[in-house]
């Protein structure tokens, strides 16, 4: 069920009820011609990273939507006594993607394609078609930790968005300065003069701490994926290496692999024209979304709902 919020020139923001009774906050677009694209963000981003590309698409003639997963951004956090786990997020990718009329193409950065293909291997078909940004089901540790690190590093949040912006600029000092526009969509005022992370503390001990230990898992869900995959990766990327992609394509050997030189494990905000290009160019050789409905060997479904 969508329950519309507000209209901007090209999405509607609304609330959708995916698994276990969890609502999402959304971003969709207008009915596209050429299918529907479901995007999943990475680790602690919400679904505006994803709304340059986005509005490419549209202009493409794809119809898309965006999400922020559960724990971020204006989606709902898990009550106290339920834990976060991997398999709510995949639930959630199921039943979003599992409403849409046909299977949709998924691009995912980070964490959400990690639960892509999670979701795809349990419901073959899911998708159309796969993008995943800059991961592969193993990754390198240390890269997670800086990561992990940054994101931790203030517990009490920031006294002023400019001094936010003062810290992811220290991070990433290769991206130009965060507009506090921009950092609104990132950080939440927590009603006593302090600006705090979009996303539930709680989600780096139960979710992204000891990640490494689904590795295996990851691995085999990705060697059951049968629908088209594209691997986009950072050239600068501390998490993926030339070692995990080529273990990569050996799993998945149907997958096609681009790199950007310039771009680290952000990719589509480091350089988010070539990004976008790259997605273009790949969907525009793939069958029509009307075409895989018609030759899909299993039916299209919504599930985990309970």
């Amino acid at each position: 069920m969508v329950t519309p919020i507000t209209t901007s020139t090209a999405f509607t923001d609304a609330r959708v009820t995916a698994a276990h009774d969890s609502v999402l906050g959304v971003s969709q677009s207008g009915p596209g011609r050429r299918g529907t694209v479901l995007f999943a963000h990475g680790f602690g981003q919400t679904r505006h990273a994803w709304t340059a590309t986005a509005q490419a698409l549209v202009a493409a003639g794809y119809q898309t939507l965006a999400y922020d997963a559960r724990g971020h951004g204006d989606s709902d956090w898990n009550a106290d006594d339920l834990p976060y786990h991997g398999e709510q997020f995949a639930d959630d990718l199921i039943v979003l993607a599992g409403e849409q009329p046909q299977p949709p193409i998924l691009v995912a950065a980070s964490m959400g394609g990690l639960f892509g293909l999670l979701a795809e291997a349990r419901w073959p078909g899911l998708f159309s078609a796969m993008v995943l940004v800059d991961i592969t089901p193993r990754w390198d540790t240390a890269g997670v930790e800086r990561i992990l690190a940054f994101m931790t590093a203030h517990p009490h949040g920031f006294e002023s968005l400019a001094q936010a912006a003062d810290v992811i600029s220290a991070y990433m000092p290769h991206r130009p300065r965060k507009s506090e526009s921009s950092l609104r969509a990132l950080l939440r005022e927590d009603g006593h003069g302090r600006w705090r992370w979009h996303w539930d503390p709680r989600l780096v001990a139960e979710l992204a701490r000891d990640s490494e230990q689904h590795q295996d898992a990851l691995a085999e869900a990705a060697r059951q994926v049968k629908c088209p995959v594209l691997l986009v990766s950072g050239g600068r990327s501390n998490l993926v290496t030339p070692q995990t992609v080529a273990e990569f394509l050996a799993l998945v050997p149907h997958a096609r692999h681009v790199q950007l030189p310039e771009a680290t494990h952000m990719v589509a905000g480091d350089d988010n024209n070539a990004f976008t290009a790259t997605v273009l160019d790949y969907l525009d050789v793939l069958p029509s979304a009307s075409a895989v409905a018609l030759s899909a060997a299993t039916e299209h479904v919504t599930g985990a709902r309970s």
